[in-house]
């Protein structure tokens, strides 16, 4: 009675974080371009928009009351303070597009790596290290360490990861 089309692979939450300059973002944009059915959440931050940016695509852009709402709501999957400035990952659209399938990828720091682990164990953590030798501070804390020493190499390196992380269950 069941057949292959019955049977939906579960979607994982995977989590890439590094220290600041180690190159998400750029990873982040070649591994996109290469999985078009991986989603990125769109954080929400308490700075000011940049003239490039729109609302609801690059960021959502909140003040520091709206922000406090939204930790005291627990709607925050993880959080950090950069400066005065307030970035988040909010919980909801994650858990939606996992529920639906669809594997979601969270270019964040470590701090909020962290905070995604202890509120999804089941989450995989990629540690992005921008040398061979930043790449020991990964530690126990992470499954996986990328070095982005050249750019296409590691986002095709975290491509092949999350292909792997389609067929593990959350």
């Amino acid at each position: 009675m069941g057949t292959h089309d019955d049977v939906r692979c579960a979607a994982r939450l995977t989590v890439l974080a590094g220290p600041s300059g180690a190159g998400k973002d750029s990873v982040t944009e070649l591994v996109r371009a290469r999985s078009p059915q991986l989603w990125l959440s769109i954080p929400v931050t308490t700075r000011p928009r940049r003239r490039y940016e729109i609302d609801g695509v690059h960021y959502r852009f909140v003040d520091r009351a709206e922000f406090g709402r939204l930790l005291d709501a627990g709607a925050l999957l993880e959080w950090s303070e950069i400066g005065v400035h307030r970035y988040g990952t909010p919980r909801e659209p994650v858990r939606i597009r996992l529920s639906a399938g669809r594997p979601v990828l969270l270019p964040i720091d470590p701090g909020g790596a962290r905070q995604v682990r202890a509120a999804m164990p089941q989450a995989r953590l990629v540690y992005l290290a921008a040398t061979p030798a930043q790449a020991r501070a990964a530690g126990r804390e992470y499954d996986a360490t990328v070095v982005n020493d050249v750019v296409g190499r590691a986002a095709d390196e975290l491509v092949g990861l999350l292909g792997s992380s389609f067929l593990t269950p959350t």
